[in-house]
Parts: C-alpha cells; sequence; structure tokens
C-alpha cells in the first residue's frame, strides 16, 4: 500500500476537499469532458489531511499557471483509499488520477480501469528511464506494461530512541535476537521496548510479509494461488506476534493502534524505544517535538540464519484512471508531478525517498542513505499477483484478531496461527475461482 501502504501514510480520516481549487461534475470521470479541469485523488502522506492540504495547494497551483489546468484535490486517509479505489472501478465514478499504495498495482492492473503506460504515454510523461530501476518495477505485473508510475518512493526501517539505548546500555541491533534482548532490557518503569500497531490489517500483513519473507516462507506459488500455511509464513506471525505475547516487549494497548500515527507517537514521546515504520513517520515524530539527532535508523534485523531482508520497496504510484475524458491533461499532470522540480520539493516535507534514477546519487542525509540502501538492497517485493490486496486485507485482518486475543489474555499458538491462516487462504482461494 502500503500502502502503502502506511501505507503507509498514517492518519485515517475522511476524504477533504481543498477549498479554491476547481470542482468538477460527477460524469465517469472527475473531468466530465473539460480539458480544462482534472480531479485528483491523493493519498495522506503528511501529519494530517491539513497538512497534506498545505504542502500540496502551492504545487497544484503552480501547474495550472504552467497549463492553465485546474485540479480538484481530494486528499483521502488510508483507511479508505482503497475502498473508494474499488467502488470508483465498479461504479465508472473516479476521478482522473490517483495516488495508490504501490503494493495495489498488480491487482488494480488486473481490473482493465487504469490506463496503460505504453510506449507514448510514458514518452509523454517524460520516459521510463528518468525512474530508478526497483521504483518503476513497482508499476505491475512483471511482463505486462505497467499501470502506475513511482511518485513517492518508501522503506521500512528500525527507528530508536538514543538516549534510551544508551542509558540501558545497549547498541543498535543487527539480530533479531538481539532486538528482543535489547527490547526486554529498554521495557522497564512504564516504558517499552518495542510499540506497533496491532490494530492495522495493513501494518500488520506488512509485517507478516516481511517476517515470514526473512524465513524463505512465500505467501503464493508460481501459478498465483496463496500457500499461507507455510511453515515460514506461521514461523514469521508468531515471531512478531511474540513481542506482545511471550516477550512482552510491546504495551498490550497496542493491539488498539488501528493506524501508524499512534504508535509513531509513542515513540516521539519516549513511551517505546524502537518501532518499525517507514521513512515518511520523521514529518510526524519532529512535529512532536523529537528532533532529527535524537533517534537513529537501521534496517529491521533477521534471525541469525534468516536471510538479509529489512522491507519491501514500497511507495505510492500514480495512476490514470482509463475512462478520464482529460486523458492529455493527465499525462502532463503525471509529468509533472514526476519531474525533478516537483520531487525536489514534495520529497523533503513527506519524508519520501527518491524515485528518479538521477535524484539518488545528490543523498546526502545518512538517514535517507539507510532508506534507500534498504529500499535497493534489503527489499523484497509482496507478492506481484493480482490477489496480493486479498492477502493484505485477510491476514492482516486475521493478526489484528490474534493481537486483540493476547491483549485480553488469550495465548496464540502455531496452531491457532496456522488454522487462521487457512481460513484466510480460503477466502481468497474462494474469491478467485
Amino acid at each position: 500500500m502500503r500502502t502503502a501502504i502506511r501505507a503507509l501514510a498514517i492518519t485515517a480520516a475522511a476524504a477533504l476537499t481543498v477549498t479554491g481549487l476547481a470542482a468538477c461534475s460527477s460524469g465517469s470521470s472527475g473531468s466530465a469532458g473539460d480539458s480544462k479541469t482534472l480531479t485528483y485523488w491523493a493519498s495522506n502522506q503528511g501529519t494530517s489531511l491539513q497538512n497534506d492540504k498545505e504542502v500540496l495547494t502551492p504545487v497544484l497551483k503552480k501547474f495550472t499557471k504552467e497549463t492553465g489546468i485546474k485540479v480538484n484535490l481530494q486528499v483521502i486517509g488510508w483507511n479508505d483509499l482503497q475502498t473508494k479505489i474499488q467502488t470508483a472501478v465498479t461504479s465508472g465514478q473516479g476521478p482522473d488520477v490517483v495516488n495508490i499504495g504501490n503494493t495495489w498495482a498488480t491487482s488494480l492492473q488486473a481490473t482493465g480501469a487504469f490506463q496503460e503506460y505504453g510506449d507514448s504515454e510514458m514518452k509523454a510523461i517524460g520516459g521510463a528511464d528518468k525512474f530508478g530501476k526497483v521504483a518503476l518495477s513497482t508499476g505491475g505485473a512483471p511482463g505486462k506494461t505497467v499501470t502506475s508510475v513511482p511518485l513517492y518512493g518508501l522503506a521500512y526501517g528500525l527507528y530508536y530512541n538514543k538516549a534510551m539505548f544508551k542509558a540501558a546500555g545497549v547498541e543498535a541491533p543487527t539480530t533479531w535476537e538481539d532486538l528482543t534482548a535489547d527490547a526486554k532490557k529498554l521495557t522497564t518503569g512504564g516504558k517499552y521496548g518495542f510499540t506497533i500497531a496491532g490494530g492495522s490489517y495493513t501494518e500488520n500483513a506488512h509485517f507478516a510479509f516481511i517476517t515470514s519473507a526473512q524465513n524463505g516462507g512465500e505467501w503464493f506459488d508460481k501459478d498465483g494461488k496463496p500457500t499461507f500455511t507455510e511453515k515460514g509464513n506461521v514461523d514469521g506471525i508468531k515471531r512478531y506476534l511474540d513481542l506482545m505475547q511471550s516477550d512482552k516487549v510491546v504495551n498490550t494497548s497496542n493491539a488498539q493502534y488501528d493506524n501508524g500515527t499512534q504508535a509513531v507517537s509513542d515513540f516521539a514521546n519516549g513511551k517505546a524505544a524502537m518501532m518499525l515504520t517507514q521513512n515518511n513517520a520523521n514529518a510526524t515524530i519532529t512535529s512532536q517535538g523529537m528532533k532529527t539527532d535524537e533517534f537513529g535508523v537501521v534496517p529491521f534485523p533477521t534471525t541469525a540464519d534468516g536471510a538479509d531482508i529489512a522491507s519491501f520497496p514500497a511507495g505510492i504510484n500514480l495512476s490514470i484512471f482509463k475512462n478520464t475524458k482529460n486523458k492529455d491533461g493527465a499525462l502532463k499532470f503525471v509529468k509533472y508531478m514526476t519531474s525533478a522540480d516537483t520531487q525536489t520539493t514534495l520529497d523533503k516535507p513527506y519524508s519520501a525517498l527518491p524515485v528518479l534514477a538521477a535524484a539518488a546519487d545528490s543523498v546526502t542525509d545518512e538517514q535517507t542513505k539507510t532508506f534507500l540502501d534498504i529500499y535497493n538492497n534489503k527489499a523484497k517485493p509482496l507478492p506481484l499477483v493480482p490477489a496480493e490486496d486479498q492477502f493484505e486485507s485477510t491476514v492482516g485482518k486475521a493478526m489484528n484478531d490474534m493481537f486483540a486475543k493476547i491483549a485480553t489474555g488469550g495465548t496464540v499458538s502455531d496452531s491457532d496461527i496456522k488454522t487462521a491462516l487457512q481460513t484466510a487462504q480460503d477466502q481468497v482461494s474462494q474469491a478467485n475461482g
């Protein structure tokens, strides 16, 4: 999705229409045939929907000044975005251009509702070569023409509070075993070693993927059929659940955290010493008073004998609805949003990783370099199959229930996990014939 994910972005809320930008009629697309107007659904990337409005409004006004095309903007929270996109696909009543969590790219591509970036479309937005190879690989299924292009790059990293680590006499962990041992030392005096969004299905699905990938687990076979009950998947989820269950380094209240903001707030306010989250959390952390030199970031550690996988190449992509009445304007907008100048403008407030090939060479910030290394060298793509979104929703929601059970005094065994994954697998199999 996230994600984006956050996916990725982290605040859940209803759509916010930016005032002062042109409104559109409700035709089959936002432009309703008006070549001078576009409707754009943006994902919530900042600290709030209002913050996104403040960041994007001057950028969109500049586009209008350059092209004469007005933009009707809606910023949509991550808990609502996927449902709104799916409704738009079904009804035909959608925007011209939409941000998607790049983990949804293959699933949305399979609907046939989105414009392919073929040779002419790719040329119109500045050419495929301007994008980084890993970033562009998130645009759809392997071997098919992409239906989304990268806008903001994201990766997961392990954040740690430097002062709390120093006081406990521990270093940033390099293995899972170090992480749990350190987290136990840091869980003291009403503070915890780790914080999570245990009630967020997207976050839970992402961590299920990462921990199982470290174990060599796969969620789908080569034919795209679900293999949820593999031992690597069960073990990966158990390891993650045990942060709250047996290790007791996560506050049971985290089971109620249904978006990443709450966990980030715990970290920023010194209630927890570590968290696993995406690089766009920096804006929220600093907005709550924690300075960038007070925390560090390292790759999410694997087990001593596990695969060196710390994330997936997360982020936000741009897609154009195929039924837009303003394809030329939409392509101009995508070109503008993925231009070097606009990317430079937006990457800073959104703490995004550069998706343009040339931009990576100019990065000097050490934290950004760490995230770029994770993104380019320690990231495994989420399943590139049409049912990927169903994996996130079924497995993620099953984990919500597991954390809720643990938080209320229950126990979740390997057998319980396998049973829940079998149910999720059956749901996906039935939904796909």
